[in-house]
This record gives C-alpha cells, sequence and structure tokens, in this order.
C-alpha cells in the first residue's frame, strides 16, 4: 500500500488513482488542496496536517508518518508536496519515499525546473522519479522520460508536456515498486 503526500491540485495523484495503484491514504499540507477533493472522490481516506498545527516542523512529520503507519503504508509517494520532509518521517520511511520532478537531475533541482530550463537554454528537460532524502531533489533517480522544448515553448506549454509525462511515467515506477 502507499500514501500520498499533496499540497496543490493533485494531478499526479490523479494519475496514481487512474493506473489502479492502491492508495492507503492522501495526506495535504493544506487544507483545501484540490488533491483532496480527488482522492475523496475515489474513496480514499484523507487528512490535513496544516503547519500551524504544530510547535515544529519535525512534530508535524512525525504525526504524518503516524498516520501513514496506521494504514499501513510502506511506500511514500510526494505528488507536488511543498515542503522537505523532516527526519522522523525520513527515518521512518528512509529508500521508501519518491517523487516527481519536471526536469533533468541534479542539472536542474528547485522550485522552478522549468523556468530554469528555459532560461538556461537547455534543448530539453524531463519528467524524473527520484527518491527523497534530506536534500533538494537530490536523491537518487529512479527513472525520467525526456522531453523536448520546442521552439517558441513558454513555461506553461513545456510545464503541460512535462506533466503529462510524470502522469505516465509515476504510475508506472510506482507500480514496479511496489512488485518488488
Amino acid at each position: 500500500m502507499i500514501g500520498v503526500l499533496v499540497s496543490g491540485e493533485g494531478t499526479n495523484l490523479q494519475a496514481l488513482i487512474d493506473a489502479g495503484i492502491p492508495i492507503a491514504g492522501v495526506i495535504s499540507s493544506r487544507a483545501g488542496a484540490h488533491a483532496l477533493a480527488r482522492a475523496e472522490e475515489a474513496g480514499i481516506e484523507t487528512a490535513v496536517f496544516p503547519l500551524e498545527e504544530y510547535a515544529t516542523r519535525e512534530e508535524r512529520d512525525a504525526s504524518m508518518a503516524d498516520w501513514f503507519e496506521e494504514r499501513g503504508v510502506q511506500l511514500v509517494v510526494c505528488a507536488g508536496f511543498m515542503w522537505l520532509l523532516r527526519p522522523p518521517f525520513l527515518d521512518r520511511y528512509a529508500g521508501r519515499i519518491v517523487n516527481t520532478h519536471s526536469a533533468p537531475l541534479p542539472d536542474f533541482p528547485g522550485a522552478h525546473p522549468i523556468e530554469d530550463v528555459l532560461a538556461a537554454g537547455a534543448p530539453e528537460t524531463a519528467a524524473t522519479v527520484h527518491y527523497v532524502d534530506e536534500g533538494v531533489d537530490t536523491g537518487p533517480v529512479i527513472a525520467a522520460e525526456r522531453v523536448p522544448v520546442l521552439p517558441g515553448d513558454t513555461a506553461d506549454t513545456l510545464r503541460a508536456r512535462v506533466q503529462a509525462a510524470e502522469h505516465r511515467l509515476l504510475p508506472k515506477v510506482v507500480r514496479e515498486l511496489c512488485e518488488r
């Protein structure tokens, strides 16, 4: 069973749901995230862990790990979760947390990879799935699908093609990891 961490729209979560991946629960860092509605519509249990309700990020992350453990989660997928995870979570799920990134790693880490790729004049980007560690997009890459940068691309047009690749790649990688 997997657990999914979200913060926003939840398009990668929807790709996992559509692929029939067994999801035990979805955690959001914020109430009102559209991803929560996607999960609830699919009959998946959800919870919200807003940082302001905890004394520290470590306390919040420990609570999130507890919630997943109570549901039998073995693999955690970050699907647009916009927080770095802290040791209380990372230690319990070490080697069992994956994330997507919309550029090749380690070349374009960080919060704005599409814009960084375009600013660098790179001929391509990638949908990348990697393991999560304590750094910013520093975990080992599991798989990547190249996405060309086309003449006239904007951040929005390129992002749409990268997301389409992520929606193919993420469920494939998660299924393979679940079968190990």
